[in-house]
């Protein structure tokens, strides 16, 4: 199959022909620098398949478009689907496929460097150190042994995220409206949201971005945590109301935030904007907190973590030009 792959780096590229390769080089992937929009949509024209990212924009207008350029196949490199109108995709006749797991591991670890760098203030120290300024004013953390670290979903990410930090002796509240027996059995303990965010001296976000967890960390959610406490988000930005965490860092109430992903990082994460004026207000007042670390969606980004996806991708078009079904296809069932 002729696939148009968007949004892609080297680094893509590198895995995906790599993966390919071990496919018997089964594809034809026309590699595109340019992300899936209304404005970019014609670049797929001639392609049975498009291969998108979590950034992409795949709604009715860009799906019938791709439908009228002949595009069968959305395979998507992510675990995540919301950025995809999976009804459009249906009426269209367009199957969207995804990488469900790949690394689950990537993304808890580094969640867990989040946690132990803003509590070690180690983003701080590194830049004092470059300096010559070897004073430990302000620099003061806390053991995680005993401290409560409260997560918020408990699929493959969650449970990697429990096993580490078990390791460091933290009691491990979580919520989930599916609760895993086997976390429980290692004494994860389930208790309601609001339970959660109370007694929670570290929140870990690991949910997917559905209409029910749209904003869950808002103002009403940040009013029952404890002065301090530090919240992580790994997941989806859109989980968390950006505006509503800036009034809790202003008000102390989040003694530190860690974020690899922002709910309007399309315009920002995956390039370089070094040499350019930032136009994300909201995302500028963030930066202006020392008590903040923010990375540009690299949970994923381990070697292992991308050969996963490159594979899985891979896998799935295969099967998708054998029999017409992808091995991993998702259909509007999972909007339920």
């Amino acid at each position: 199959m002729e696939v148009a792959v968007f949004s892609t780096r080297s680094y893509d590229r590198e895995f995906l022909d790599l993966a390919n390769a071990a496919d018997g080089h089964a594809h034809i992937l026309r590699y595109l620098e340019a992300g899936l929009s209304e404005q970019t949509v014609a670049l797929a024209a001639g392609a049975d398949a498009i291969c998108a990212f979590v950034n992409d924009r795949l709604d009715h207008t860009v799906l019938a478009a791709l439908r009228g350029h002949g595009t069968r196949l959305v395979a998507l490199r992510s675990a995540g689907f919301n950025h995809v109108d999976l009804k459009a995709a249906e009426a269209l006749g367009i199957a969207v496929a995804r990488v469900p797991a790949y690394s689950p591991e990537a993304i808890a670890e580094h969640t867990v460097a989040l946690i132990l760098s803003l509590n070690r203030k180690l983003h701080r120290a590194y830049v004092r150190v470059r300096e010559g300024n070897f004073a430990l004013d302000g620099l003061l953390g806390f053991n995680l042994s005993a401290r409560t670290v409260g997560i918020v979903g408990t699929g493959r990410i969650g449970a990697a995220v429990a096993r580490i930090l078990q390791g460091f002796g933290c009691r491990l509240l979580a919520f989930d409206p599916a609760p895993d027996a086997k976390l429980r059995q290692l004494g994860i303990e389930y208790v309601p949201l609001a339970e959660l965010l109370q007694q929670s001296d570290i929140i870990t976000i690991h949910c997917p971005l559905t209409p029910q967890t749209h904003h869950l960390i808002n103002d009403d959610a940040l009013q029952l945590i404890r002065k301090g406490t530090m919240l992580i988000n790994t997941s989806r930005g859109a989980v968390v109301d950006t505006r509503a965490v800036i009034a809790g860092l202003k008000s102390e109430r989040i003694g530190a935030l860690g974020l690899d992903v922002y709910e309007e990082e399309g315009d920002l994460f995956f390039r370089d904007l070094s040499e350019s004026m930032l136009q994300d207000d909201v995302f500028a007042r963030l930066l202006t907190f020392p008590n903040v670390l923010i990375t540009g969606h690299q949970g994923f980004f381990t070697r292992e973590a991308l050969w996963a996806i490159a594979e899985t991708t891979i896998r799935n078009i295969s099967s998708f030009e054998k029999s017409g079904r992808a091995i991993h296809q998702i259909g509007t069932e999972l909007l339920a």
